[in-house]
């Protein structure tokens, strides 16, 4: 088979995964009423082989989201509720006695992170211990116990769900520990329209559960196909210059300089580019367009740029903050 061939066969099964992609969309859609956008940068993420956080008040859907989710991809699903008394064990495993006919023997018993999708519930409402817990299965794809490695299943995706930090008895994920989620998304409240959707569905006979339109192959496949979209250089030099516009040095801008602590890491700009190449996969295209990017900053950028004490006391957030460095890259690329 020619190169032509070989490109042109990728090609037409780019084009079956994203069918099936489009229909599993409408089928979390029909459930989670009035979360397109949530929806779909969740997919997002679990195509770019990240992990994803999820930030709202209780009862908005995000659980059910999740579950739904798992459903219609047809994995391995796991869900941990964080609690204050929550131990590391319990999310990792944990060495127990197991007696055998040669006497007794310790084993090691894994714990829910051995799944392919992984909902962990609130997780802010744990402590940073047993936070930390998650982060080397995020990062590496695996659990160290003791001296041993073990691989954990493919695809694996954590989808993580906090309560704004603001009510009591959170504990704030540490920097180190958010960077470990390729986008964070904020849920918000659904206006009145889709309310009056959501209160007529939820009470009434309860809905099927969603047609599982595809399985853990072809989320990796997926996962795979992504990386050889293609992003020309003029497009990788604009996130460049856009990381380099969060960074307070001494030739950013007055805001930069007053607000923002610490800019985003090359991490960012790595979940800014493969969201944007899952993006364009799943719309057709075998190149990434610069609406590409643009879709994939706020998600990528929100909870990696730290801002000041100063930003917090005058209500500024990174959302407010994007557009002028989207502005200053641009001028750095022309």
């Amino acid at each position: 088979m020619t190169q032509t061939e070989d490109s042109h066969a990728l090609q037409q099964r780019a084009g079956q995964l994203a069918e099936k992609v489009d229909a599993l969309k409408s089928e979390l859609s029909s459930r989670v009423i009035g979360q397109e956008q949530l929806i779909e940068d969740l997919l997002v993420a679990l195509f770019a082989g990240g992990h994803a956080l999820l930030e709202g008040l209780p009862g908005l859907g995000k659980t059910l989201l999740v579950k739904s989710l798992a459903h219609g991809l047809g994995v391995e699903f796991g869900r941990i509720q964080f609690t204050p008394d929550l131990m590391p064990s319990d999310v990792i495993g944990t060495r127990i006695i197991d007696e055998r006919s040669s006497g007794l023997e310790f084993r090691f018993e894994r714990g829910p992170v051995f799944t392919n999708l992984l909902l962990a519930d609130e997780i802010n409402r744990t402590t940073p211990r047993t936070q930390s817990a998650l982060l080397e299965a995020m990062q590496e794809g695996r659990v160290t116990f003791g001296d041993t490695s073990h691989e954990l299943p493919r695809p694996f995706c954590v989808v993580a769900t906090q309560n704004p930090i603001e009510l009591e008895g959170t504990y704030p994920l540490p920097e180190a520990q958010l960077d470990r989620f390729l986008f964070k998304l904020v849920v918000e409240a659904p206006g009145v329209d889709h309310m009056i959707e959501i209160l007529d569905a939820t009470t009434a006979a309860p809905p099927a559960e969603p047609k599982v339109q595809l399985d853990a192959r072809d989320v990796v496949e997926i996962q795979s196909i992504a990386r050889s979209v293609l992003c020309g250089r003029h497009l990788l030099r604009f996130v460049a210059e856009l990381l380099q516009a969060t960074q307070p040095h001494a030739k950013a801008d007055e805001e930069t300089r007053r607000f923002v602590r610490y800019g985003a890491s090359p991490r960012a700009g790595q979940a800014i580019v493969l969201a944007a190449k899952v993006r364009a996969l799943l719309d057709g295209r075998p190149s990434v367009a610069r609406e590409d990017l643009d879709a994939s900053l706020l998600p990528a950028l929100r909870h990696r740029v730290v801002l000041t004490f100063d930003a917090e006391s005058e209500g500024r957030s990174v959302e407010s903050l994007v557009s002028g460095w989207v502005h200053t890259a641009e001028r750095s690329t022309k």
